[in-house]
């Protein structure tokens, strides 16, 4: 199946392709390992592994990737919008928002609050979304899925069905997924911990 990038499918070849570069990126700007757990995390626990994806989700290059990416993953789930919890989902969202237009197939992006703001409406969803509308969650990295969870909390709260979460990156650890899974009917990462150390030259590595 050829790449077709002005409408329609890519094919899987140029799936691939755009997987490996991305964990190239992720791997230049994104990643750091250690033989020992000295990295803290939000939570409070220690890790070997750290990831800030800032560097690639804003990226010129990274946002056409994961654009293309995430949206071969939510293609055949009719949702009307993709968002997640600010600021680590908002450039994913604008992004697959963006290709999908490319794509003449819009999806709306919308953002999660993490407050409520105190003037207006006080909601906690911004953009063209309205209750009922079928939608996925996204986020850039998952440790413990909270911040996912919240996400997908605030937009059923609003009145949203949430019918899929698609994050960037699945640390693996912690009980992200299980945790993601017990609130939602599906989740996929685009990249996970396994598949960045096993590129990154040291295996896949068992906590």
């Amino acid at each position: 199946m050829p790449g077709v990038f002005g409408g329609g499918l890519i094919g899987w070849r140029m799936i691939e392709f755009m997987k490996n570069r991305l964990i190239e990126l992720i791997l230049d700007y994104a990643f750091q390992y250690s033989e020992k757990p000295v990295f803290r995390l939000v939570h409070g626990g220690m890790s070997r592994f750290y990831f800030n994806c800032k560097q690639v989700t804003l990226d010129p290059e990274g946002q056409y990737l994961i654009g293309h990416l995430v949206l071969e993953k939510i293609r055949d789930l009719q949702v009307r919008a993709i968002g997640g919890l600010t600021l680590g989902a908002d450039p994913i969202a604008n992004a697959v928002s963006y290709t999908s237009w490319l794509r003449k197939d819009p999806i709306q992006a919308f953002v999660v609050r993490k407050k409520t703001k105190d003037h207006g409406t006080g909601s906690l969803i911004e953009g063209k979304v309205r209750p009922g509308d079928r939608v996925v969650v996204v986020d850039d990295v998952i440790t413990t899925g909270g911040s996912t969870i919240q996400a997908v909390e605030a937009c059923r709260s609003y009145g949203l069905e949430v019918v899929k979460v698609v994050v960037l990156v699945d640390r693996q650890e912690m009980g992200g997924r299980e945790s993601i899974l017990q609130t939602v009917p599906a989740l996929d990462a685009l990249v996970t911990r396994e598949e960045i150390m096993q590129v990154y030259g040291e295996g896949v590595i068992h906590d």
